[in-house]
């Protein structure tokens, strides 16, 4: 879904379908879907909305379609290419409503990797892996990426290429082009599809994916696919969608170059911080933006999850604890980056990750009890209560992201709580009955 330097602006419509499956969907359907919207069959085209086009000076639809097109010849752009476009550059409000009405990731990582990471997950994972052995050595050669990174982002994107999406490429990219909500981005992703048309990697009506314009087997956007897709397979293409040695090597690529891996190193590795650590544990050192030696976190009392010491080296590594000191911990190390830029959902890129270490042959994560999660209306009273402390929170919307993770710690630090990040019954009793200041 991803979603991705660029593709971080739409992280959430690419998750956003997982938060519609309800307990009694998942006890009907055994194994859980990919993380795609859902899809239903092409809409026609309905006629743009007035203020569609408040950004472009009052511009009717063709008129902007027009100077997109001249702005398209001069990117280069074939004329030949543009005409065989033309039919499907129409637009659709209704990509347009998808997108204003998309909701964000809510799931908590227990919850979210419990049926995305799945065994059966990992084992297609794994089996891809043996059967384009020569494609992943390649890529790994070439590259530096690991075979079960690329195969782990590709069973989450489409589940290895069976749910890539079904709706017209060529409208969503027009039709979110000429909204005002991120047109400029939109109006390059469109050009850029006009460029993988007229390089000959895709026929126009080839070109299905999701509402929000990725495309193929691990969705990348158009300016990725022209920027970063292969021909693996010397066949004169670079098919996204049905090669796998083409998606194999354009997804190590982008992942290398777009998101600058390091060959070599780790990038997620679960760790066991036990229940007995001293109070002065500092809580507030696990943050993804701070990095300490390995053997920091070792004289600290992090172990490996079967008790084992950790390495007395230099590794600089953070303390990722996605549900707080009670919940999974894990070092994510330089790498880890990567999975954020992929995706900026802290729950997506520690699933992926996570998913990536079982398919290269971890043990799963270990059990754990269940972490106390609050209420999603007293999660957005205590974003409220934040925001009347003077933090910037986003969305009072009951979903904890970055920045309101952030806000809980420093009111924790504030509070003299174990400053986790992690939203408690005890932190909304203090704001509650305190007039908390920043």
């Amino acid at each position: 879904m991803p979603i991705r330097c660029r593709r971080i602006q739409i992280a959430a419509s690419i998750i956003a379908a997982s938060l519609a499956l309800s307990s009694a969907a998942s006890a009907q359907q055994p194994f859980p879907p990919p993380l795609k919207p859902a899809t239903v069959a092409p809409r026609s085209a309905t006629s743009p909305s007035p203020r569609a086009a408040s950004c472009h000076a009052g511009q009717p639809f063709d008129r902007f379609l027009a100077e997109l097109k001249q702005k398209a010849i001069a990117a280069g752009v074939s004329p030949r290419a543009i005409a065989e476009a033309s039919p499907g550059l129409v637009y659709d409000q209704g990509i347009v409503n998808r997108d204003r009405g998309q909701r964000v990731f809510g799931q908590v990582f227990t919850a979210f990797a419990g049926r995305m990471a799945a065994p059966y997950r990992m084992q297609q994972g794994q089996e891809r892996i043996r059967t384009y052995q020569a494609a992943f050595a390649r890529a790994e050669k070439d590259y530096g990426v690991p075979p079960a990174v690329i195969a782990a982002f590709w069973g989450l994107e489409s589940d290895f290429g069976a749910n890539m999406g079904n709706l017209p490429t060529l409208r969503s990219l027009v039709s979110l082009a000429y909204d005002c909500r991120r047109s400029e981005m939109f109006e390059n992703e469109t050009i850029a599809a006009l460029k993988i048309i007229d390089r000959g990697d895709l026929e126009p009506d080839e070109m299905v994916g999701s509402w929000a314009g990725e495309l193929g087997q691990t969705q990348f956007l158009p300016t990725h696919y022209v920027n970063y897709a292969v021909d693996y397979d010397g066949d004169g293409r670079r098919d996204l969608l049905r090669s796998p040695a083409d998606v194999i090597g354009s997804t190590a690529n982008y992942i290398a170059n777009g998101l600058k891996w390091r060959r070599g190193e780790p990038w997620l590795q679960e760790v066991k911080v036990p229940s007995n650590l001293p109070s002065s544990f500092p809580w507030d050192q696990a943050d993804l933006t701070i990095r300490l030696p390995r053997s920091k976190w070792a004289a600290l009392g992090v172990l490996y999850p079967d008790g084992k010491a950790l390495p007395n080296d230099d590794m600089p590594a953070s303390l990722l604890l996605p549900m707080g000191r009670s919940g999974p911990a894990f070092l994510a190390y330089a790498n880890f980056a990567a999975y954020t830029e992929w995706n900026n959902s802290l729950i997506y890129s520690t699933t992926a990750g996570y998913l990536a270490t079982r398919i290269a042959g971890a043990a799963p994560r270990r059990p754990a009890a269940p972490v106390a999660q609050l209420p999603f209306n007293e999660l957005r009273e205590l974003q409220q209560l934040l925001v009347r402390a003077g933090f910037n929170v986003g969305n009072v919307d009951g979903v904890m992201g970055q920045q309101s993770r952030s806000a809980v710690k420093a009111m924790q630090i504030k509070y003299g709580l174990p400053a986790d990040s992690w939203p408690t019954a005890e932190l909304l009793a203090k704001m509650r009955g305190g007039t908390a200041a920043r």
